[in-house]
């Protein structure tokens, strides 16, 4: 990778940026100060120099650590300037760039991925792509497939730097002539062996933070997501492991996931995850850490083409550019595809990503030893009949199952299967008669009543519900 870095204005938002993709796609780096013929020729040397040091010190916690720094000026004078004014530095830039290249390990094997960057025709031969196979390898004959196309095309002929060859590998960059298409409709896209690559409507990704970006990343916003060899708009929706050492249904749908679940987990349909309202940093009050692992579901607004455990970037790309701050969001790799146009029917259901409930109600009296009347945990229009069967816990420590409604103001029946205890039968008779007292307003009975009855026996009940469910149903543990 080459940064090019203004001398003059040293590292921009968007500089930062181009650093940032670097990181996550490039081994190697070479800075290059531009423009130094801006500088004032008796402060040029000095001023290299401190620019040069304030870039190592950027990049001193990045993975270009100690990456060699140019000066060059590639066009004295800026744009207007007449070409008879010979660019400073650039042979010796040339000469770095000789010294830092080498040749990555370079692998035929695969189905084949190629890049293709421009489109032409020949008259009676066919249609060119030229560009640069990312993987795999093609042969004269071979059967390739234009996805964006929707069409599969037969190879006809080879050149690397305009001279004919039988075929081409990994890391190769060749012309590619194949039977007649409008170019037109190809200017920039991918080629590959039939099949291999999918089209996806939504997919499930690993998801990192990038750490420059300043804002929250929550979940239902929509962002600029960067796939294969596009950008595209998605809604996403956060999850993680569900939290450690508290129950599932006890658990409150705001309490973040423990960061002791951020072992090291592949994601699979087999499991069950807790929905987040946005991401979750290792960074908070109470803690400091490594970001615990999640994912992110991506439902994208138009269908993308592009390979399986490709790298996927999520920007806010909206933002205003001249702000002082990253639009690169967070980072991932792309783990599961959904290729049915109507997946939220057909497969996001197995998606099981869960929210934990909790309502609170009161006792309003004891019916008999094993039966008492709650109030207050439902609104008055809500079907009851969805909670018949739900376990209930009272404030007192007794467990009970919802048997039904009582009457038609929201009340409900709750059967106690072990009985009311004896301190909770006292308790609840006490209330009971407090209640039947109160009416009295201003009656003496008022004064008699002991303070211990002033808190009514509580009722609680907790339990999640999936996500994508589509009946919506509750669930326990």
């Amino acid at each position: 990778m080459m940064l090019v870095v203004d001398v003059v204005k040293g590292i921009q938002t968007q500089t930062a940026e181009c650093l940032l993709i670097g990181q996550l796609t490039c081994p190697r780096m070479v800075v290059v100060l531009n423009k130094i013929d801006l500088l004032p020729p008796n402060k040029r040397q000095s001023a290299i120099e401190k620019m040069t040091k304030r870039m190592h010190k950027t990049l001193e916690t990045t993975r270009f650590k100690e990456c060699p720094v140019i000066a060059v000026a590639a066009k004295p004078g800026g744009p207007e300037a007449p070409d008879t004014e010979e660019p400073q530095g650039v042979p010796d830039l040339i000469e770095l760039l000789k010294k830092q290249t080498y040749l990555p390990q370079r692998n035929p094997a695969g189905d084949l991925l190629m890049a293709v960057d421009h489109c032409f025709s020949i008259r009676g031969q066919g249609t060119v792509m030229t560009g640069t196979i990312l993987q795999g390898s093609l042969a004269i004959n071979d059967t390739v497939e234009i996805p964006a196309l929707k069409v599969t095309k037969k190879i006809k002929s080879v050149q690397m730097f305009r001279k004919p060859v039988t075929g081409a590998m990994q890391g190769d960059r060749v012309g590619v002539c194949v039977t007649q298409f409008d170019p037109k409709l190809l200017e920039r896209g991918v080629v590959c062996t039939p099949g291999s690559l999918r089209t996806l409507y939504a997919a499930v990704i690993s998801v990192k933070k990038i750490g420059y970006f300043k804002g929250s990343l929550a979940t239902r916003a929509k962002f600029h997501i960067t796939v294969g060899h596009e950008t595209v708009m998605a809604k996403v929706t956060f999850f993680g492991l569900p939290p450690v050492g508290s129950s599932e249904a006890a658990c409150d749908s705001r309490t973040p996931p423990s960061l002791s679940c951020s072992l090291e987990k592949p994601f699979t349909f087999d499991r069950e995850y807790f929905y987040q309202d946005e991401y979750v940093t290792g960074q908070g009050e109470a803690s400091s850490g490594p970001d615990p692992e999640q994912w992110a579901l991506l439902e994208f607004e138009r269908p993308v083409t592009c390979p399986s455990l490709c790298l996927v970037i999520g920007s806010k790309l909206d933002s205003d550019i001249h702000a002082n701050a990253c639009r690169l969001a967070f980072q991932g790799r792309l783990l599961q595809g959904f290729e049915d146009k109507s997946y939220t029917e057909t497969a996001l259901s197995n998606l099981r990503i869960y929210k934990t409930k909790h309502k609170e109600g009161q006792v309003e009296r004891v019916s008999d030893d094993y039966t008492v009347i709650g109030r207050n945990l439902f609104k008055k229009e809500t079907n009851l009949q969805l909670f018949v069967g739900l376990k209930v816990t009272l404030s007192t420590g007794e467990s009970g199952v919802i048997e039904g409604g009582f009457g038609q103001s929201g009340k409900f029946k709750i059967r106690i299967p072990e009985g009311l205890g004896p301190e909770t039968k006292q308790l609840l008779s006490a209330t009971t008669k407090k209640r039947g007292k109160g009416g009295n307003k201003g009656g003496p009975g008022n004064e008699e009543e002991p303070k211990a009855d002033s808190q009514p026996v509580g009722i609680h009940l907790h339990f999640k519900r999936y996500v994508f469910d589509p009946h919506k149903k509750m669930v326990q543990t």
